[in-house]
């Protein structure tokens, strides 16, 4: 199984899909053709559909530089091994192939070949939360001592430098307005979001802070801030969203809050194993769904509960996201998407808190709930999995129509 240094990526959004995995995989076929006269990018699938919204091209742009390279959409065609395809050509001065590479962008930044992932980390770790809990219960582990067995002691460092990255996205959020770039006009609210919960008493102020601090690390990476993939670009608001507010309601030490991370991390990575964090191939509900899911096991764990019950917070994270739609409009990384990480947050405390007035004993496992929303996603259309042809950002179109036609 990969690291959960591979889920946990830091980078600039919106996208880890369309943005941080094609400037990767220019980069690695940079590193292999480094002076060809031509560079040539075909696009597949969603990459194509929603390209220029989560900017594709200016991703790939950035990553070749001065040289020449040419850009080929085929939003209609998808490969039958992932719908974010794309294929490297570098051509010589009489335009002969050089070299070509098929490459998928299978979600979270991470890469994939025909042959299989292309990462830099792995582990030796059980397959699937069943195993693990399992594990757990019989050597009396917590989540976080097997992410440590499993990873090493190098990881503390990993996630220190992670969270500390989340933690100034979220800063940078919370101090900054303005029009987010696109065209939707869409204003950031986090700010606003911040100061207007504090007027309020304790329920609602906490309530809203929550929302604040998702909104403000989904509009940092929607203007193309820098941020940590948890598990992707497009769902990077909720972990940190709940792990903030539970620092502050909880007064948690940095140590417990990294342990956190490492919980969370074995969850996410757990549905990036067994089943996709990737929009294009199985919807939102891969990538919000995981989020909060890895957001609820977290909060349950830094409330004392016991692994059974945190096992059941991140089962109902991810049941209660099954079938969610990805949809977004105009392709930007903003609509529903920045709301969606707000409601996630408050969501993940919600399944937290049934977790914990529970014994953590119930009926369909977080094993079981993962291959269904595998099951799930693949049965989706390809109009609600990223490709912006269908649902909300269908709806969005048709509405700007009518008043175009109008004036």
């Amino acid at each position: 199984m990969e690291s959960i240094k591979e889920l946990y990526r830091t980078g600039t959004g919106p996208s880890s899909s369309h943005t941080m995995g094609p400037r990767k995989a220019a980069e690695n076929f940079l590193l292999q053709v480094p002076d060809a006269s031509l560079y040539r990018v075909t696009l597949f699938g969603s990459l194509a559909a929603t390209g220029e919204g989560h900017l594709t091209d200016k991703a790939l742009e950035e990553s070749f530089g001065s040289r020449a390279l040419s850009l080929i959409w085929k939003p209609e065609i998808e490969r039958p091994e992932h719908p974010n395809a794309m294929f490297f050509e570098a051509l010589d001065e009489t335009d002969k192939l050089i070299k070509s590479w098929e490459v998928y962008s299978v979600g979270g930044g991470a890469l994939q070949e025909k042959g299989g992932s292309i990462s830099l980390h792995t582990i030796d770790c059980l397959p699937t939360m069943d195993q693990i809990l399992s594990h757990c219960l019989e050597s009396g582990e917590s989540f976080w001592e097997y992410v440590e067995a499993c990873e090493g002691k190098e990881i503390w460092d990993f996630l220190a430098e992670a969270w500390q990255t989340m933690s100034a996205a979220l800063e940078r959020g919370l101090n900054t307005e303005g029009v987010l770039h696109g065209g939707l006009g869409l204003a950031r609210k986090a700010q606003s979001m911040c100061r207007k919960a504090s007027l309020y008493g304790p329920e609602f102020k906490q309530n809203g802070l929550l929302c604040a601090y998702a909104h403000a690390v989904s509009e940092e990476n929607a203007a193309g801030g820098l941020i940590v993939t948890a598990p992707t670009c497009g769902a990077c608001g909720v972990l940190p969203a709940v792990l903030r507010h539970l620092d502050e309601t909880l007064n948690c030490g940095a140590e417990d809050i990294l342990r956190g991370l490492a919980t969370a991390g074995l969850v996410g990575n757990l549905v990036k194993h067994n089943a996709s964090i990737s929009g294009a191939e199985v919807g939102c509900q891969g990538e919000v769904g995981t989020a909060c899911a890895m957001a609820a096991a977290a909060a349950t764990q830094l409330y004392g509960g016991s692994i059974r019950q945190i096992e059941y917070a991140a089962e109902m994270g991810l049941e209660h996201h099954l079938g969610l739609t990805c949809d977004p409009v105009q392709g930007l990384v903003q609509i529903p998407c920045i709301e969606r990480n707000a409601h996630a947050a408050a969501r993940a405390m919600s399944c937290c808190q049934f977790a914990l007035l529970s014994d953590g004993v119930h009926k369909i496992s977080f094993t079981e709930i993962v291959a269904v929303m595998k099951e799930t996603g693949q049965a989706l259309p390809s109009l609600y999995r990223e490709t912006g042809g269908g649902g909300i950002a269908e709806a969005y179109r048709q509405r700007t129509k009518v008043t175009n036609d109008k004036s």
